[in-house]
């Protein structure tokens, strides 16, 4: 084995280390896992997934919540990215700069600290228990790093695709839906990825937003798992509900990997 077999190999064991861990435990007894070098006679056991499975509500709830909630804030946030970031391409230098360190400060900015904010508008406009209202405040966190991405994508396209399509007479959105959104599709569905990802691993706001069990987001019911007992870890249900909460984000990524590698090294090759 040559130097670069044995570096992807490492990389490989790295990376898929965690997963086949929690794999591991799913499909695991409670015995296996506290002695998982010994001889047991019921090492292996699906009891794991039929608890989550058949929980009350139904896990796949779950899943559904957070997969509406990450479609309904991927959507919202890419309807007003695109067009920020076609604006932002199109300003002046001095405005440009200026808007692009705003943007990286806000991107960076823990959204932690908005907190008790956030919950107070929760409040007062009454959005509690409503996963499209979860979804506002989700796609103006997600809208900054949007905004860079989308800008970053449109900034490297030709100018003289945008004057030839002026001189056919269309309109704004009609250069936008025809022209510019095709030829930015991997930035898009990189930066579709990243926003999704945030909604479906987000935790503080969707504890404090949604208090009603048939809403509550994967998140917050794996942490409900985690703790539903207070002098031990239920690990196999724990690690059970890891794996089928995992399915759908490496489903898309399988589906969808061709656009996000594109994406991500898009601009960096002139």
């Amino acid at each position: 084995m040559n130097k670069k077999s044995l570096l992807i190999s490492i990389l490989l064991v790295w990376s898929l280390g965690p997963f086949l861990w929690q794999l591991y435990t799913s499909f695991s007894t409670p015995e296996a896992l506290v002695n998982p070098f010994r001889e047991l006679e019921t090492r292996w056991t699906l009891n794991n997934y039929i608890q989550v499975l058949t929980s009350n509500p139904p896990f796949w709830r779950y899943l559904a919540n957070s997969t509406l909630l990450g479609i309904a804030t991927t959507f919202i946030t890419l309807l007003f990215a695109i067009p920020a970031g076609y604006g932002l391409c199109k300003a002046s230098k001095l405005i440009n700069k200026l808007s692009r360190l705003i943007l990286i400060a806000t991107a960076l900015f823990p959204y932690v600290l908005l907190f008790l904010a956030l919950l107070e508008v929760a409040r007062t406009l009454n959005l509690g228990n409503n996963l499209l209202a979860l979804s506002i405040p989700y796609a103006a966190l997600s809208m900054p790093l949007a905004v860079l991405l989308i800008s970053s994508a449109i900034k490297d396209l030709p100018n003289d695709l945008e004057d030839a399509a002026r001189l056919e007479g269309l309109s704004f959105i009609q250069r936008l839906r025809l022209i510019l959104i095709p030829l930015i599709t991997p930035a898009t569905a990189s930066t579709s990825i990243l926003i999704f990802l945030f909604s479906w691993n987000e935790y503080p706001i969707a504890l404090t937003w949604i208090s009603r069990n048939e809403l509550i987001t994967l998140p917050v019911a794996m942490a409900r798992i985690a703790g539903s007992s207070i002098y031990s870890v239920p690990y196999g249900a724990y690690a059970a509900a890891t794996v089928l909460g995992s399915i759908p984000l490496l489903s898309i990524m399988l589906i969808f990997q061709r656009q996000i590698v594109s994406g991500l090294t898009q601009g960096a090759v002139k």
